[in-house]
């Protein structure tokens, strides 16, 4: 999914992506960064582990420093994704960076790795409105 965003981000010509796991990710990235796609599974009904490690660590570091700038977030979940959707909206408005759509929510319905795994498609909002000067 993480990928799919960024593929769609990058054919925008004057977008430069940078598609990073949250374990390598740090205060560093995000402040070189005009607009973000946080992506992640929800697992027993909240964000990766991972991610919410990544949250841990840049959270205070880029406090006041990333004001309004866009994100936008995308969960696979196996039957809901609204509870990580809330937390990453939660983290982000302590920020307050800028929504600029709706938690996209791949719902897979799927209890078996091979479902959840499936390829998903997504589009390149994001890069298209920073282009654009939207955001």
């Amino acid at each position: 999914m993480a990928q799919a965003a960024a593929n769609g981000a990058a054919s925008e010509p004057e977008i430069e992506v940078n598609l990073i796991h949250a374990a390598e990710a740090g205060p560093d990235e995000l402040l070189e960064s005009d607009g973000y796609i946080f992506a992640t599974p929800e697992n027993l009904a909240m964000m990766s582990g991972m991610m919410k490690d990544f949250f841990d660590r840049t959270y205070y570091p880029v406090l006041d420093r990333i004001v309004g700038r866009p994100y936008a977030t995308l969960i696979c979940a196996g039957s809901d994704g609204e509870n990580a959707a809330r937390q990453i909206q939660r983290i982000a408005t302590g920020w307050r960076l800028k929504a600029i759509a709706e938690p996209i929510i791949v719902c897979t319905h799927a209890q078996t790795a091979e479902a959840i795994l499936a390829p998903k498609e997504i589009g390149a909002t994001l890069a298209a409105g920073l282009v654009l000067g939207i955001y």
